[in-house]
Order: C-alpha cells, then structure tokens, then sequence
C-alpha cells in the first residue's frame, strides 16, 4: 500500500519552494475543549445576556414577589434571598436579582477585560516589533522606558491613575492596556529579535526584501502561535486585574454590575449563608481555568516551550 500523501494545505514550503516537513495541526485536549465549551457559553452570555435576564441589573424587587402565605410577617425582606422561583439565584444585599446582575455582569467583565487586552496587544507588539527591528538606539529608548512602566507595582499605579482621573470606563480601559502593554513588548520584543537573526531572514534580505516586507512575511507570521498563547493569559490576568479593582470599589461603578464588584458588595451574606458572593467568584473561577486548559493544549502543540517564553 503507498504511503499517505500531504495534501497542500499540510505542506510549508521554503522560499526556494522546496517542500518542508508537514505543519503540525493543533489538536486540543479533552480538558482543552471543555475549556472552549466554557469560554464560548460566557461569550455568548456576553452576547445575549442582557436580553435573557429576567430583570435588569438595576432593578429592586418587589417584596410581593417574597410574601409566603399564612406567615405573620407582611412584608418580606428582599436582601440576601436564597434561590427560588423568583430569583433562581437568589437576592443581592439591595433586593436585586443575582442571575440578572451576573449576566449582565459578564457583558462588563469580559468585554472590558477583552477591549483592554486588545489594545494592550496593538500596542505591546507594535512597540516591541519596532524595538526588534529599529536599530539599537530605538530598542535601548523602549525597553527603558518600558522597563520604567513594569518597575511600577500595578494595583499602586491602577490607584494613583484612578484617583486623579475618576473611574470611567474609558479610563480603566486605557490604565488596564498600558499596564500590560508592557509585558507584551517584552515578549514580542524577544520573539522579533530571535526571528530577525534567523537565516530566513538573511535569505530574504539578501534577495532584496525591504524592512516591511520581512515583518509582514517572517516576522508576524512566526509570533503568531506563540503570541495567541499568551494572549490567552494576559486576558485572564487583566479579567483579575479589573476585578480586583471593583473589589476595592476603584473599578466599573453601581449600578452598573461585574463580577468583581458583586463579590465585594454582597460579602456581608456569607455569615447568612446567601450565595450572591459565591455566584460572581465561580464565574471568574471557570473563566480564568477554561482560558488556562485552552491555553496549557496550545502550549502543549508548541512542543512545550511556550511556558519558558512567556514573561
């Protein structure tokens, strides 16, 4: 019997077009895809969430909703309700819904966390391509000043931006994807300069290409697995990050509802036994953990060197 063929799209080829060794296909775990099965339900409870809550984030319940019949007490006290018919989680300590607040919630969270990360990336990855690519005197001024921005402890520098400039969702997005902007440059700073000494690279200079074309074709095409690896993580650092502000009142303001600032603002139910802290704490639980087995299956395919790399 002959050997199997390749088919096109396994094969890579050199820039003389000789045929290479077949590109792996990445593959994921049983653990990794019941880490995407999570990360796409939260995704599409950013997506619908606000549309399927049965109330909005906002809203008091009534204390008609909690009357039992034939008991003395007329008027019911809607905080820290356990779950039931009305509120399937329970109540917060104002009388609100759990269930709506954290779906509500993930749409803050996750979106703030995903729009932060981006934009940290556009520009770790700008400067740090630019460091690996520029010359010396261009990398010795960024990774200066970038070693300046990653000498400040995060949360310090999170309180001294916020207390000048308020806790709008703009600012927290723009504190958020400069703190770690910094961490990106320095990995893909590294990844540039390793991919700019490689003998591809020379190949391609030595046939005539210019600067734009070696990053477009050889630099950012060999960050790209890497690069989404960490991705992953630093999303989940920032999702942390964010919350922990809201945990010590600095990050997204009531009414409006996320994850970190419900945990803070229920603490007083968990000498009652109410779940309104538990609900938001195991939604960013399974959030980080499903990133993490998604990430750990593409680090795995990496040949597990991704874990060495990532700063």
């Amino acid at each position: 019997m002959s050997p199997p063929v390749d088919s096109p799209s396994d094969i890579s080829h050199s820039q003389d077009g000789s045929r290479e060794r077949p590109i792996r296909r990445l593959r994921f775990s049983t653990a990794g895809k019941t880490g995407i099965a999570v990360i796409l339900f939260w995704s599409a409870m950013v997506l619908v969430g606000p549309w399927i809550a049965p109330y909005h984030e906002a809203e008091f319940l009534d204390e008609a909703l909690f009357i039992v019949p034939g008991l003395d007490d007329p008027y019911p006290a809607t905080d820290f309700q356990p779950p039931g018919a009305v509120a399937w989680l329970g109540t917060d300590y104002l009388g609100r819904d759990t269930l709506s607040r954290l779906l509500y919630g993930a749409r803050t969270t996750i979106g703030i966390s995903l729009i932060a990360t981006l934009l940290a990336y556009l520009i770790g990855i700008t400067l740090g391509i630019a460091a690996a690519a520029g010359g010396r005197v261009l990398d010795s001024s960024l990774s200066r000043l970038n070693d300046a921005v990653l000498s400040m402890p995060t949360i310090m520098l999170g309180l001294v931006v916020i207390s000048a400039y308020g806790s709008s969702l703009p600012v927290l997005i723009a504190l958020t994807s400069v703190i770690y902007a910094s961490s990106v440059f320095r990995i893909a700073r590294a990844f540039g300069l390793d991919i700019m000494v490689s003998d591809f690279v020379d190949a391609a200079r030595v046939r005539g290409e210019g600067l734009g074309w070696i990053i477009r074709h050889e630099v950012l095409p060999g960050m790209i697995l890497p690069m989404a690896s960490d991705f992953g993580l630093r999303f989940v650092y920032i999702i942390l990050f964010l919350s922990g502000l809201s945990f010590l009142g600095l990050g997204v303001q009531p009414p409006q509802s996320d994850w970190g600032g419900m945990v803070r603002e229920n603490l007083a139910g968990l000498p009652y036994g109410a779940i309104a802290p538990l609900v938001p704490a195991l939604a960013i639980a399974t959030l980080t953990v499903a990133i993490n087995l998604v990430v750990d299956d593409i680090s795995a395919h990496h040949g597990g060197k991704l874990a060495g790399e990532i700063i």
